[in-house]
């Protein structure tokens, strides 16, 4: 049981996405960030606010490509209203890209 607990955890913390692009992100309400300039305006704001606290070892980490800063870049990024969209919140990896669609 432990070792399927642990093994799900690294799973998932492996698969994090690592977008910062506006075409990933949007509202609550569901409306795309890259649809709406006044809605760019204010994510880029907010990215502008989160990089720093993602950057930081209080919340994430110094390294941009590890899964410590994602998690908190995307967590700052949700408290600010912006939320990854459903299917484009985790990285499709070559090896398994097109397994569901057989």
């Amino acid at each position: 049981m432990r070792m399927m607990l642990a093994l799900g955890a690294v799973l998932s913390l492996a698969c994090v996405s690592a977008g910062e692009a506006p075409s990933n992100y949007q509202s609550y309400h569901g409306i795309r960030v890259d649809s709406d300039p006044v809605l760019l305006a204010k994510y880029d704001r907010a990215l502008r606010y989160c990089e720093p606290e993602a950057y930081s070892w209080y919340r994430g980490s110094p390294d941009p490509n590890s899964t410590m800063y994602i998690l908190a870049l995307r967590d700052c990024l949700y408290r600010h209203s912006f939320v990854d969209r459903g299917a484009y919140a985790y990285p499709t990896t070559a090896w398994y890209r097109h397994f569901l669609d057989r």
